[in-house]
């Protein structure tokens, strides 16, 4: 077995318990909320993988991530697409009614939601989410409602870091972390 090198307190995964749903904003979260457009102006995005590995390994485990986003692009649909995220609502100012609808539709409550996000928008959902949570460079605002602030900015890791503790306070972070590692089972 391998001894894995994070830890988190007690109460954060007694916190973190009980999570089914990830529901994730996109710009300064999946990405560093830079806005980047190409000649032809065209979004260009930048994601990164740890990111990308940490969403593969909460839809492994049960746990799915969802999307609500007041943009939408090609690039965030290629990679929502290329990770297996098929719940999504973009292009949405209005994130609450949109992420009732996504609750509805994997028959989850409030009670077994964890969100993240950085700015006004998201404010509705993580007042309603079990579990909010927000990258560092999130504004006042949404650093005041949220359980836990990522010690990774947001396209840099943020995402990874909130799905490492959900896979920890569910029990499964061990586990996974052997399995990667070769030991046997």
């Amino acid at each position: 077995m391998i001894a894995p090198a994070q830890a988190w307190p007690p109460e954060l995964l007694l916190r973190a318990q009980g999570v089914r749903v990830l529901l994730l904003d996109v710009d300064g979260v999946l990405t560093d909320g830079g806005l980047y457009f190409g000649a032809e102006g065209e979004a260009l995005k930048r994601f990164h993988t740890l990111d990308g590995h940490g969403l593969k390994l909460l839809r492994a485990v049960g746990i799915a991530p969802a999307v609500i986003s007041g943009r939408d692009s090609p690039a965030l649909r290629a990679r929502l697409a290329a990770l297996g995220i098929d719940r999504l609502r973009l292009g949405t100012e209005d994130k609450l009614p949109a992420a009732e609808a996504l609750l509805q539709e994997l028959a989850a409550d409030w009670s077994q939601v964890a969100a993240i996000g950085d700015d006004w928008p998201d404010l509705p959902v993580l007042r309603r989410a079990h579990f909010a949570c927000a990258p560092p460079g999130a504004h006042p605002e949404v650093l005041a409602v949220a359980s836990h602030v990522t010690r990774a900015p947001g396209g840099q890791g943020a995402v990874r870091e909130l799905c490492d503790l959900l896979l920890a306070a569910g029990g499964h972070y061990r586990r996974l972390l052997d399995h990667a590692c070769g030991a046997p089972a």
